[in-house]
């Protein structure tokens, strides 16, 4: 049986082609996945250019988002063949505290091995998530990195109340999610932007306050100004350039998420105001097993549907991470497989 993968042999695009493999044999407590999708994350793409991890070895399968079905199961394992399922960012981390060990088998991370942007691959049958009826393999394969960091976010460190006020900085993969999930929680939500366009597909989406970043200077004031004052929470994604204005955005006891570094990955910010306020950094590293089962589970509860900006089939790949540089799209970019 072919069995496609997408393997990068060097850094830069150019370094990844599609290849061969034998389809892997479940071994006891795994079961072997067909994939139907997959969809594309920031560290995807940084993987590629080689500045997500420098030392990787290669070849190396990309990829850590995925959807399909069971095909088979190893020894111990009673999942049925054809179960629809989502494939976890962490397999290994159950539940609870993250650790070491939890971390270190992770799809798509290089150094770790390799991921799931292939026909087929073997899963700890325990981890897989089965999927909601309503939901496609393209929309599925959206949720396991982008949509469980956002719904970790929001529901793994604190409990938010309906009314609570919240800064979304952005409108990348994270930043969507974390606006659906926020209007689902009851929460008022201000974004920002540096497209207009994009602002008026968030709008569209729930957000109640639109700032664009490159057009106005002053965005940090005007978003708190649209957020009606501080806010309960800021998701940051951009790390060196936003982290100060996020902090200073906080009413006291707020949290600023840090989920992302796309400025830069060093940070000056005023302490005596973190003192003073009692405000919280608090990291987020996607979500456990069961976190992400239980975003899987409130999705279905809300019937809702992740935003996807863009589906290509996987032998136009090139064009896939090329249209992520760029940053063209709005919502998720997807490439099936079948």
């Amino acid at each position: 049986m072919r069995s496609r993968a997408l393997v990068l042999n060097r850094f830069g695009l150019e370094g990844l082609a599609l290849e061969d493999r034998p389809v892997p044999e479940p071994g006891p407590g795994e079961a072997l996945v067909k994939v139907h999708a997959v969809s594309l994350n920031r560290r995807d793409l940084l993987l590629v250019e080689g500045t997500y991890a420098p030392r990787q070895p290669f070849p190396v399968v990309v990829g850590s988002d995925a959807a399909g079905e069971v095909v088979s199961a190893g020894e111990g394992v009673d999942i049925v063949p054809g179960t629809r399922v989502l494939v976890p960012f962490f397999p290994q981390w159950s539940n609870g505290d993250l650790t070491r060990e939890a971390m270190w088998p992770v799809y798509g991370d290089g150094i770790c091995g390799d991921g799931v942007f292939r026909d087929h691959i073997t899963v700890p049958a325990e981890a897989l998530i089965p999927l909601p009826e309503y939901l496609t393999f393209e929309e599925a394969a959206t949720l396991p990195c982008a949509g469980a960091t956002a719904w970790s976010a929001l529901t793994d460190f604190e409990t938010f109340k309906p009314g609570d006020r919240l800064l979304v900085q952005g409108t990348g993969g994270v930043s969507v999610f974390a606006l659906q999930f926020a209007r689902m929680l009851g929460l008022s939500v201000v974004i920002t932007s540096s497209s207009d366009e994009k602002l008026e597909t968030a709008r569209a989406l729930g957000a109640d306050g639109l700032v664009n970043y490159r057009t106005d200077a002053g965005w940090a004031q005007a978003a708190r100004s649209l957020a009606g004052g501080p806010v309960d929470a800021v998701i940051d994604v951009g790390g060196t350039e936003t982290l100060d204005a996020s902090i200073r955005m906080l009413k006291p006891n707020g949290t600023a998420f840090l989920v992302g570094v796309l400025s830069g990955a060093s940070a000056s910010i005023l302490l005596p105001l973190v003192v003073m306020r009692r405000v919280r950094l608090q990291g987020v590293t996607v979500a456990s097993v069961a976190s992400t089962r239980r975003m899987v589970e409130a999705v279905g509860d809300a019937g809702l549907k992740p935003v996807i900006g863009e589906t290509f089939p996987l032998e136009r790949y090139r064009d896939a991470f090329q249209a992520m540089r760029d940053n063209r799209v709005f919502g998720k970019i997807v490439m099936t497989l079948d």
